[in-house]
């Protein structure tokens, strides 16, 4: 294999300048080249969906995928309205990442918000970081921000294939506009003819991230519900500007336009769906054409077909569509945001088209009818032994440890709403990430509780029961791993009835899962990639207001990985920053 120096290829050139008014692009583009097989065939080799164990048999390519990432305010209006926005490379959504499995990724971000300044760390979505824990973009967990004016350096193996995306961990800047797709090719499920690329489907906020962060975490119940403005594919959506409040004199064009996607008749396309939003549960679907599922998150499944696709935040599935041989006209692409109590909206159909022809046209057609039913049973995953994994997995069937994990939503002692796992809001410290702490030996936080550290010791796997009594579903989230899905329940049923799993030779695996409210779901993770990883619901208002724990796996691992330099540089620079700049940090952190 050549060295990586030797086989570079460099992507992500900074467009200079800020957005403007109006800022509606015509489409989501693919602004990098496609990637194509390696020379002497696919990098992969003979490693195949339904043969290959991903987690112990992954490629390494020695081919090095470099980006460069400028993030910074800008203005947009994807939806017609005018507003101030966190931009990466003047871009937004931010630009798709690709590589192949197994090259490694390197991505140098720059951090020029101003007005005012902020930290930034970029978090690569369903990558395990087996090795490279250090990478994982988390603050307070992973490593320190980085302040305005510094750069930092990404670089981490594409160890899973598939669809997924990266996002700003940092308080809930991603729901302000830092987030892009992330495509790692790998072996097919089922072949195809055209990969249509990432559909992020994105509720909307015309306020920015830290006024709606303000409202959720405040002392005016009414203000906590955070309603969306728009939901949008891939950056677009109409929006009727009559719908503006009274005395708002934002600048704002109705009839924006909305994202579209040529099909070619008799041709199977991929869809790779991706729920990049800050809270809203997505129902997506096309009229009039079934979809095949071939994937959810990072983790190929054996095919099943349907004609409605539910989406949890953070969540991933791709989908086959075949369009028919004598396909005419244009088709209504649909993802609608589930109603109270699974997700607040003002506005929660988002709308593109599928054409086939030379141009979009106006579009007749008419949803699915299992479509319209699903929008009024939203708050849960679609079922769990509907998702067989292609490769089969046995999980341990008596973990060494089994941790009860209850969701709380409170006030604290000032009035102001909160979030908990287990009666603990987290909030994070941004000078002492975790991760380093224990690679210096210190695995003990009793001066710090709000830290929340699960010390799972060497326990060989760990079980998380995990009840929610709350009226409102939450999407978890697992850094490092694909956990198994043993058991979810349907909204309603209460606290986890001992023993009641499902396909427990063969569970589910993905990295986020939808917990129903009043109800419950059971995941279990095998140990196999010491750090301290960052177990949270993925809603950011809900994340930012506490919900999360960090699960801290094999610490006497943890103590020998061999931290490059740069992170405690990275520390130094945030410490001489907050020196003279004080982080405003109302929240968790994350």
């Amino acid at each position: 294999m050549k060295p990586a120096s030797l086989i570079t290829l460099v992507y992500g050139t900074l467009v200079s300048g800020q957005a403007t008014y109006p800022n509606i692009s015509a489409k989501f583009l693919h602004t990098l080249e496609p990637i194509t097989a390696l020379p002497g065939g696919f990098p992969w080799g003979t490693r195949t969906a339904s043969i290959t164990n991903p987690y112990v048999d992954s490629p390494n390519t020695g081919v090095l995928r470099k980006y460069d990432l400028t993030v910074g305010r800008g203005t947009a209006a994807p939806d017609g309205y005018l507003k101030n926005s966190l931009l990466i490379n003047g871009q937004f959504p931010g630009p798709l990442l690709e590589a192949n499995w197994g090259d490694t990724i390197q991505v140098t971000l720059h951090n020029q918000i101003t007005g005012p300044q902020e930290g930034v760390a970029l978090h690569w979505h369903g990558i395990l970081q087996k090795s490279t824990p250090w990478m994982d973009g988390v603050p307070a967990i992973s490593q320190c921000p980085i302040p305005y004016g510094q750069s930092f350096t990404y670089s981490f193996i594409a160890d899973l294939y598939g669809s997924s995306w990266y996002h700003s961990h940092y308080s809930a800047q991603y729901s302000g506009g830092l987030f892009g797709p992330m495509i790692i090719h790998g072996p097919p499920t089922l072949p195809y003819d055209i990969d249509v690329g990432p559909i992020l489907v994105t509720d909307y906020y015309h306020r920015d991230y830290l006024t709606v962060l303000r409202d959720v975490m405040g002392t005016v119940p009414a203000k906590v519900p955070a309603f969306s403005d728009n939901n949008l594919i891939n950056g677009r959506n109409n929006f009727d500007c009559s719908k503006v409040a009274a005395g708002d004199t934002t600048p704002c064009v109705s009839n924006a336009g909305l994202s579209s996607f040529k099909f070619t008749p008799g041709k199977t396309h991929l869809l790779r769906l991706i729920n990049a939003g800050s809270e809203g549960m997505q129902k997506f679907s096309l009229d009039d054409h079934n979809m095949t599922v071939i994937a959810n998150d990072f983790v190929p499944i054996i095919p099943y077909t349907t004609q409605v696709v539910t989406l949890g935040i953070a969540q991933r599935t791709d989908v086959l569509i075949y369009a028919p041989a004598n396909a005419v006209g244009s088709y209504t692409m649909r993802s609608s945001i589930a109603g109270y109590p699974c997700s607040f909206a003002h506005q929660p159909d988002a709308t593109a088209i599928v054409y086939y022809g030379t141009s979009p046209g106006t579009s007749t057609s008419t949803p699915w009818p299992a479509w319209v039913d699903s929008i009024a049973n939203s708050c849960q995953n679609d079922p769990v032994n509907q998702t067989v994994p292609w490769f089969p997995i046995t999980p341990d069937p008596a973990p060494p440890v089994t941790q009860l994990v209850t969701i709380g939503l409170t006030t604290n002692s000032s009035g102001h709403t909160i979030w908990t796992m287990n009666n603990v809001a987290f909030r994070g410290d941004y000078n002492a990430p975790i991760l380093l702490l224990s690679n210096s030996g210190n695995n003990s936080y009793p001066f710090d509780p709000e830290w929340n550290v699960y010390n799972f010791g060497s326990s060989s796997s760990v079980r998380f029961v995990i009840n929610n009594p709350t009226g409102f579903p939450h999407p978890i989230h697992l850094h490092g791993h694909n956990f198994f899905v043993l058991a979810a329940g349907a909204p309603g049923d209460g606290n986890f009835p001992d023993g009641a799993l499902t396909n427990p030779k063969n569970p589910q695996r993905r990295d986020v899962q939808v917990v129903p409210p009043n109800s419950y779901i059971v995941i279990q993770l095998t140990s196999d990639n010491p750090g301290a990883w960052p177990l949270h619901c993925h809603i950011a208002w809900h994340v930012s207001a506490g919900l999360y724990l960090t699960v801290l796996e094999r610490p006497a691992d943890i103590k020998n990985l061999k931290i490059p330099s740069i992170m405690a540089q990275t520390c130094r620079e945030w410490s001489a920053f907050t020196n003279t700049t004080i982080p405003d940090q109302i929240d968790s952190g994350l």
